[in-house]
């Protein structure tokens, strides 16, 4: 089956997830962790890529990049063979380290671009490991401290500098922004979306609306491509009462 051709952004910005093949751990300790950063810097080097986010989970990695000359294929490919290199030679794992091809997601404007950032930053407070601030494996401090390999300006520009940032950090609103390289949205991103969709009210008091209310809620939900299961979810409204309520609000 021929491989399906990445989107092209027009704005240059890329959201890329690396994840470990089946989902293995590709970072023992910080010395992994260390490594990792070197090769993405040396990758970044050979290549006119800019860097304007990452997050290195325990097995996978989340990088925000700049690619205004169409290179960033070639320069995925030379940071993961460069840390699957590094890594087999110390582990003796054998094999891939690295799932396939990396996952990217074209990010087209100044709004989905900040939601992309805040979205990296707080995958370890997703995680339930620690909040954005704290976590010492992403550019988080870049930004709110020296620079390091992360181009902070772009996004300190359209935020208003570092307070802006921690405070775009520290929103309570949800962006209603994932990674959604496919049709599908993760279910790990699904309450999320369910919670930017029916904000300031949390989604489960859709449960206790009734008539016209729940049925425009839900079909909001489904709108914002939930499957129903994940509106159930979401919810804790069962199946049934999900479609039946969507089926009457899409005919009033």
């Amino acid at each position: 089956m021929p491989r399906i051709a990445r989107r092209v952004a027009e704005s240059g910005f890329y959201h890329v997830v690396l994840k470990g093949n089946g989902g293995q751990i590709i970072f023992d300790d910080d010395e992994d962790r260390r490594a990792f950063l070197a090769a993405l810097s040396s990758s970044l080097e050979d290549t006119e890529l800019s860097l304007i986010a990452w997050c290195l989970m325990s097995t996978h990695v989340h990088l925000l990049l700049s690619d205004e000359v169409g290179c960033l294929s070639s320069a995925m490919h030379s940071l993961a063979t460069k840390y699957a290199g590094y890594f087999n030679s110390r582990t003796g794992h054998l094999g891939s380290v690295f799932s396939g091809r990396f996952k990217s997601l074209p990010v087209e404007s100044d709004v989905q671009l900040i939601a992309a950032v805040r979205y990296i930053h707080n995958n370890p407070e997703k995680a339930g490991i620690c909040p954005a601030a704290e976590y010492g494996w992403s550019s988080y401090r870049e930004y709110v401290g020296v620079p390091s390999i992360t181009n902070v300006n772009v996004v300190l520009d359209l935020v208003g500098g570092v307070e802006g940032f921690v405070a775009m950090s520290e929103e309570a609103r949800p962006t209603g922004y994932c990674f959604r390289s496919g049709v599908r949205i993760p279910d790990e991103d699904a309450f999320d979306i369910a919670r930017a969709v029916t904000y300031p009210a949390d989604p489960r008091a859709i449960r206790d609306a009734e008539g016209a209310e729940r049925g425009r809620a839900l079909l909001a939900l489904r709108d914002a491509g939930l499957m129903l299961k994940q509106i159930g979810r979401a919810t804790g409204i069962g199946r049934y009462a999900i479609e039946k309520s969507i089926l009457l609000a899409s005919d009033g």
